[in-house]
């Protein structure tokens, strides 16, 4: 069988693979539980039985309906769904006013909220089916009094996994920052996924059995037998369905988030003539926010950071330098629409940053604004950005034989990017970032004397009552990726950026002439000159 050629086929196949390792590891969690667990509930438990595959067969379509729902929503972007209040007000414009009112990002976020409602529906279904499946397995009785009995009970366990998942926001792919084989990933989760099981199934037989208190005639069904019997089996029932469902979410992940080479094979013509091609394709024409995307990227940041496969590192730089211009394009395309978005929020949020009176209270308004949320829902992608593209102007100084990064000026563009979003980040962080001036930094004997940080205290405090929000770990997270990113490439050069900063020709050698995406360029040439001397923090 040939390889994919293109990431739609990659994603494609590894849904497949999804499939048939779900239904395996289904087909063995409902005859390990019939066999061991259910076995001294049921009259004939080793006598294969026409209604006991019947059972298992509608157990195994529970979990496919699962297993697609899971394939159709996941996505490696969290989206901000829309609340039920905005949902209600947009149908009220496309009833009167017509679809031009709706915004994309308002579609998009509708769109996360019509996941969250399909992953409810569909656990509801699954747990429905499931639960009088492997439950109702047990009893020889009429299939209109399993439903009965067990299908109210079913349909709640359904309720509490789907609301734990939207809470756990399980559709959202983690990539794993250690990639191991596919064996070893998914046996690391598996004691997890047993310890969530029972506490789930837990938590669904104390609401299933207050159901109970408002149908008090149901133990007296014959289908129950003994009442400690019944409730018993319902127990590991839903244990089984949970489990079935962590399970499946865990190997979801585990498959999705391997990385993919996007290489041709060694031996064939194209490792000789252009091996990066297919990646760069990749990193082009991938839709955006995609799962594609993210492999390419994900591909990427570990061939310019690792020694794993120097030989594709180095095809970045040949001759013609149009592969190196490719990869660093895409790398900073990202982070540039990063740093556009966080900085349109950071001045719709605020009308003069440099006040005093406003920065006390921005941290409190710009951590409120969902323009700001959004823009940091991207992290791992901007990472993976940020290393690569310091990677690889790290690796040209040595291994770029042509001079493609410095005849291309990808120097300046790398630098300037970087130090964008390091601002626009430290701005939302809190920090104070106003122009200074040496004689205010330096003293008369070259000390550094502290600023006033009156300011800097009163902000980091109104930050640290926002430490609960969702971009307040992922702000710290991404610039320190971003000043370790800049701290590389300072450390490969620092003897030419001090020598043009000695000359008092850094800004003209290393920094780009067109403006900031965010400050100004005596900001970046200063922030730059911070690195310069080991004191950015």
């Amino acid at each position: 069988m040939s390889p994919p050629t293109t990431a739609s086929e990659i994603v494609k196949n590894r849904f497949l693979s999804f499939l048939i390792w779900q239904s395996i590891q289904s087909s063995a969690i409902f005859i390990v539980t019939k066999v061991f667990l259910l076995s001294p509930f049921t009259p004939k438990p080793f006598i294969p039985s026409l209604f006991g595959c019947f059972c298992l067969l509608c157990f195994l379509l529970s979990m496919l309906l699962f297993s697609i729902s899971i394939q159709i929503i996941a996505t490696p972007q969290f989206c901000r769904p829309a609340s039920p209040p905005e949902l209600a007000l947009a149908i009220l414009r496309l009833v009167f006013v017509g679809s031009s009112s709706l915004t994309n990002d308002f579609i998009r976020r509708a769109r996360a909220s019509l996941s969250i409602a399909l992953l409810v529906i569909v656990s509801v279904l699954s747990g429905f089916v499931a639960v009088v499946s492997i439950a109702g397995s047990t009893y020889s009785a009429p299939f209109g009094v399993l439903i009965a009995t067990l299908g109210p009970r079913g349909v709640v366990a359904g309720l509490v996994y789907g609301f734990y998942c939207v809470f756990r926001q399980s559709w959202v792919l983690i990539f794993p920052i250690v990639q191991r084989p596919p064996f070893f990933s998914y046996k690391m989760g598996l004691l997890l996924a047993v310890r969530r099981a029972l506490k789930l199934s837990v938590a669904s037989f104390m609401f299933s059995a207050s159901l109970l208190i408002l149908m008090p005639n149901q133990h007296q069904s014959p289908v129950a037998g003994k009442y400690f019997s019944k409730h018993l089996i319902y127990y590991l029932g839903s244990f089984a369905v949970i489990l079935s469902w962590e399970l499946i979410l865990h190997l979801h992940k585990v498959l999705h988030t391997k990385r993919f080479m996007f290489a041709p094979s060694k031996g064939s013509a194209a490792v000789e003539t252009n091996p990066s091609e297919s990646l760069v394709i990749a990193l082009e024409d991938s839709y955006p926010r995609s799962l594609q995307q993210y492999l390419a990227y994900l591909d990427l940041s570990m061939v310019c950071g690792s020694n794993i496969e120097p030989w594709r590192r180095v095809a970045f730089f040949e001759d013609t330098g149009e592969t190196y211009k490719r990869a660093v394009a895409a790398c900073l395309r990202p982070l540039e629409q990063f740093a556009s978005k966080l900085a349109e929020g950071l001045t719709s949020s605020t009308d003069n940053i440099n006040k005093l009176s406003h920065q006390l209270s921005s941290p409190h308004d710009i951590s409120q604004s969902s323009q700001i949320l959004d823009s940091f829902s991207d992290f791992q992608l901007y990472s993976w950005c940020a290393q690569a593209v310091a990677s690889l102007e790290v690796r040209s100084h040595k291994e770029d034989r042509f001079g493609v990064a410095q005849l291309s000026g990808s120097h300046a563009m790398v630098l300037s990017t970087l130090l964008s979003c390091l601002l626009a980040v430290e701005t939302y962080m809190g920090k104070k970032i106003n122009l200074q001036s040496p004689n205010h930094i330096l003293g008369p004997a070259g000390i550094k004397w502290a600023t006033n940080s009156t300011a800097r205290r009163e902000i980091a405090t109104a930050m640290n009552k926002k430490r609960g929000s969702s971009s307040h770990s992922k702000s710290y997270a991404l610039a320190d990726v971003l000043k370790i990113s800049i701290y590389s490439i300072v450390s490969e050069f620092f003897e030419e950026m001090h020598a043009s900063a000695k000359m008092g020709l850094l800004e003209k050698d290393w920094m780009n002439n067109s403006k900031p995406i965010y400050g100004s360029s005596e900001l970046l040439v200063q922030k730059l000159h911070f690195f310069l001397n080991f004191q950015a923090s």
